[in-house]
């Protein structure tokens, strides 16, 4: 041994130490001590303890596990009290990964594998891969398969669709010293032939012959059946005859899956040729027979010939079952002889015989298409009763449409109550049916409550559900719940319809139409907001409303955002919305947007009420936003609508607006507008007034320059008030300009007098 220095001696003391001082429930305290069991005692099935070792919630404790078998599984801290070890192999395997860890923890719980134990282990597994890797690992244990295990994994593996492991394993069994049976043969032409690969289910078939295995006639039923799946009846008859050459006689059940598959194939003539055949030999036939006779004659659509084998098998010992006259029904159904088919359903009734959900399946439809209502709902009745649900859910609706057809609507309603009484999931398709019937024919109080079953429900968002709820349905009591004032139900129940993607603008403007009527527009602007997500357009009338209940309300900037995303939209407002528009902006002092809004009403080419226009520019030009109203101004003479300067001079002047009043003159002179010389004077006055003799010098050039000449009565005062604060050269400058004017004046006067 090695020699240890001091210190290194005791860090190994004290993790020995902390190894033994851990909880016993830790995993680090079981290591200490494992060991492999000696034990030569035969596994045990099962683990079983007393209840002293059996912790609250049913487990036994990670010690007595120890207790019982040596070892402790890792990763397995506590089993329940009877669990059998092969259920408890199974669960590890599912619940970790194939390695080694694995593996030995396995061990550790079943020191000795026994034949018993590896069948249910192999039969037990979750999956076919787990059986497959512990088919392969048990030999090393020790353990050696026999044709028993081998026959199990090759099922399984068959089942799972693995058919290459299946077949090395079967074809490698020789190697291990062990024979072939039939079975493992038979077993693997059938898994091929499910998968439908029918060409390696025929190659195993020949390599029996090859490898010296047995062919009995177990081993041609299994071909037979495959082969015919795949309607190749030349290929049947043909293994048949070479069957019969080499001495295996056909038993009753190889005539019946022959007969079967001929009828597969619609060989009638051939079918019926190898019942005789069989009768022939000496072998009766049995219900199964006629039952595949009768079908198959109701398959060809030979109703004639399968009432024959009906009635021939009534006439034997042997006795019809609930298969015989389901398929003689379904036979009358498809042959448009409904009537037929319910007589045998009586028949079949009174005989003692009860109807399986296939027969019910099968007759109601019928009836349904035959307009025998009253009937229908009579079987329906005794279906429910005798808690007969059909797998096809199909027929449900197939009821509820023709009651709804015929305005039987209660008796629609009973079919859904028959469903729920069964246990039979309702879906959309079933309410929608009955929705829109109830709101075809004014019942919308019963509409309503069906919708409210389909909200508590959730039925739309049932995952399992394979049918949608129409248009049709839906659009109607949307339409009536926003008209009634239960708008948020509507939208509630349009919410789980959008969950499945609908997004129908007829239900969007419904919606938006309760909100404006009810005065919930934060619901509506958040329909609106969907909408504009999803690329749903609003309704031109619908934006109306919405702009109308806005301005009830007292919001014009909610009512000029709405009436700006109806002009996006491409819809045109007419001109008086434009005018409550402007109205209810300007009265909130919004001058500006009330503005824009006329601007919009404008381009749009909408003219009239515009008697608004005067007081909007007023008041831009008041609020000191000259541009701005410039700039409206500019667009309204564009437009045909110039406004009236002389008032808007004057409302200017009078408010001492002086720079707006110039600047509005300056802006008409520039275009030549129609402005009196009384607005003349009343700017001159109103600038020399307030001081700004220059502007007022300005200005008056710009008349005389435009103008020529002016009856202005204060230009002598504004040139006194020139000299009077040092500007000689301007009043000097507009003397000249004043009398270059008059004398002009004179000479066009004098001109037109000669004229």
């Amino acid at each position: 041994m090695a020699w240890i220095s001091s210190p290194a001696l005791k860090q190994l003391q004290w993790r020995k130490h902390r190894l033994l001082s851990l909880n016993p429930s830790s995993s680090l305290y079981y290591l200490h001590g494992f060991c492999s069991s000696t034990s030569t005692d035969p596994p045990p099935t099962s683990i079983t303890e007393s209840p002293s070792n059996v912790e609250e919630d049913g487990a036994i404790k990670s010690t007595e596990v120890e207790k019982i078998h040596g070892r402790v599984l890792r990763g397995t801290r506590s089993f329940k009290p009877n669990d059998k070890v092969e259920e408890i192999i199974c669960r590890m395997m599912a619940n970790r990964a194939w390695t080694p860890q694995l593996q030995s923890s396995i061990r550790a719980l079943v020191p000795e594998f026994y034949n018993t134990l590896v069948l249910n282990v192999l039969d037990g597994a979750r999956n076919a891969e787990h059986a497959l890797q512990f088919f392969r690992w048990v030999p090393k244990t020790g353990y050696c398969h026999d044709v028993e295990t081998h026959l199990k994994i090759i099922e399984v593996l068959g089942k799972a669709a693995k058919l290459n492991h299946a077949r090395c394993i079967l074809l490698d069994m020789p190697k291990k010293g062990l024979k072939w049976n039939e079975d493992m043969f038979v077993v693997l032409i059938d898994s091929y032939g499910k998968a439908g690969i029918v060409q390696e289910s025929v190659r195993i078939f020949k390599k029996m012959k090859e490898l010296n295995v047995p062919r009995t006639i177990k081993s041609y039923d299994a071909l037979f059946k495959v082969i015919l799946r795949r309607g190749r009846y030349f290929m049947a008859k043909r293994y048949f005859n070479a069957m019969l050459r080499e001495g295996v006689l056909p038993t009753l059940h190889t005539y019946n899956t022959m007969i079967w598959g001929f009828f597969i194939s619609l060989k009638a003539e051939t079918a019926t040729r190898f019942f005789e055949e069989m009768k022939s030999r000496g072998i009766i036939p049995n219900v199964i027979t006629y039952n595949t006779m009768i079908n198959g004659y109701c398959r060809v659509k030979q109703i004639d010939e399968a009432e024959k084998f009906f009635v021939e098998l009534k006439e034997s010992n042997l006795i019809p079952d609930v298969v015989s006259y389901t398929t003689m029904i379904k036979g009358y159904v498809s042959a448009d002889r409904v009537d037929d088919g319910l007589k045998l359903f009586d028949e079949m009734s009174s005989s003692g015989i009860a109807a399986n959900d296939v027969t019910y399946s099968t007759l109601l439809p019928g009836l349904c298409d035959a307009e025998k209502l009253p009937e229908a709902r009579r079987i329906l009745g005794e279906m429910v009763e005798s808690q007969f649900a059909p797998t096809d859910n199909s027929v449900f609706l197939k009821l509820i449409s023709c009651y709804c057809k015929s305005d039987n609507l209660d008796w629609a309603v009973d079919v859904l109550n028959g469903m729920i009484r069964l246990n039979v999931p309702t879906e959309a398709a079933h309410y929608s049916i009955l929705i829109e019937s109830f709101c075809n024919g004014g019942a919308y109080d019963k509409a309503v409550k069906l919708l409210d079953s389909v909200i508590e429900k959730e039925i739309l968002l049932n995952p399992q559900s394979t049918s949608e709820m129409e248009p049709s349905a839906y659009n109607q009591i949307i339409g009536h719940l926003c008209t009634n004032g239960e708008t948020k139900k509507a939208e509630t129940f349009f919410r789980q319809l959008m969950k499945k993607g609908v997004q129908d603008p007829v239900a969007f403007n419904n919606l938006l139409r309760g909100h404006s009527e009810e005065g919930t527009l934060d619901s509506a602007i958040e329909i609106v907001k969907i909408m504009g997500r999803r690329g749903v357009a609003v309704d031109a009338d619908v934006y109306k409303l919405l702009v109308e209940c806005f301005l009830k309300k007292g919001e014009p900037a909610d009512a000029k955002t709405t009436l700006d995303g109806m002009i996006e939209s491409g819809h045109e407002p007419n001109s008086t919305l434009f005018r409550e528009v402007m109205k209810s902006l300007f009265d909130d002092g919004r001058v500006q947007t009330a503005s824009r809004v006329m601007v919009s009403m404008l381009e749009k080419g909408v003219k009239e009420n515009m008697d608004l226009a005067a007081k909007i520019l007023e008041a831009l030009l008041m609020r000191g936003h000259v541009e701005e109203a410039l700039g409206r101004i500019d667009l309204l003479m564009n437009n045909g609508c110039a406004p009236d300067f002389d008032s808007l001079l004057a409302v200017l002047c009078g408010k001492e607006k002086t720079v707006a009043a110039m600047k509005l003159l300056e802006f008409g002179l520039e275009r030549d507008c129609s402005i009196s010389s009384s607005s003349y004077d009343k700017v001159l006055d109103a600038l020399a007034a307030g001081g700004k003799i220059l502007n007022a010098y300005s200005i008056l050039c710009k008349i005389l320059t435009k103008r020529g000449v002016t009856n202005l009565s204060s230009r002598e005062d504004l040139i006194k008030s020139l000299n009077a604060e040092g500007n000689t050269k301007q009043a000097d400058t507009l003397s000249r300009m004043i009398m270059g004017g008059e004398k002009a004046n004179i000479d066009k006067k004098g001109k037109k007098v000669a004229v």
